[in-house]
């Protein structure tokens, strides 16, 4: 499918067909299920933007695809601890390597965590959230959570909406961070020329 055949505004609501993932904690996930050139990556706990730039050959920059106030899926409620239907800033960024889309990123910060010094995070725009968080010695992240994320889940189309080929299956993480003690759900999304 071409990418400029369905592309979606920042405000589009997906149709109702459309189902979450089911994430796993990382220790139940078979290796055998996970293709070989995804495995470390979805495991590896260090900072991805900086990865990403390590194993990229050309230029790297993020991509800031839509930051806005929304509300959260369900999943997304139940790991922060929220009500459905909450209201949090939305970010959803990619990472890019010589112009091509090698993750797809969306944070979830819930109001609350947007304050004191943690305001910044409302005005990253095109900087890496990882680069901030971190740098943040008393940052600390949570269980990673791994989902293999298909055409019948919501986030499938947001992921790949720039793609001019669109996998049958995409691999995704999450999971959350606390700085200054709030906490933020970071999901990233390895797209199909990750590390090619």
């Amino acid at each position: 499918m071409n990418s400029s055949s369905v592309s979606l505004p920042a405000n589009a609501r997906l149709p109702s067909g459309y189902k979450e993932p089911f994430w796993s904690d990382q220790k139940r996930v078979l290796r055998a299920h996970v293709p070989v050139d995804r495995w470390h990556w979805l495991l590896d706990r260090a900072s991805l933007t900086h990865r990403v730039r390590q194993a990229c050959d050309g230029p790297f920059r993020v991509a800031l695809l839509r930051q806005t106030w929304g509300k959260i899926s369900r999943s997304e409620a139940q790991v922060l601890h929220l009500r459905h239907g909450e209201r949090c800033l939305v970010r959803e960024v990619q990472l890019l390597c010589a112009e091509r889309p090698w993750v797809f990123a969306r944070t979830i910060i819930p109001a609350p965590t947007l304050t004191g010094p943690q305001r910044r995070l409302r005005c990253l725009g095109t900087r890496p959230l990882g680069a901030v968080l971190f740098a943040d010695p008393n940052m600390h992240r949570g269980t990673v959570q791994i989902a293999a994320i298909t055409a019948r889940h919501g986030i499938y189309m947001r992921a790949t909406q720039h793609l001019r080929t669109r996998p049958a299956v995409i691999w995704g993480r999450r999971s959350v961070f606390h700085v200054g003690g709030k906490p933020l759900l970071v999901s990233e999304f390895f797209l199909p020329g990750l590390g090619a």
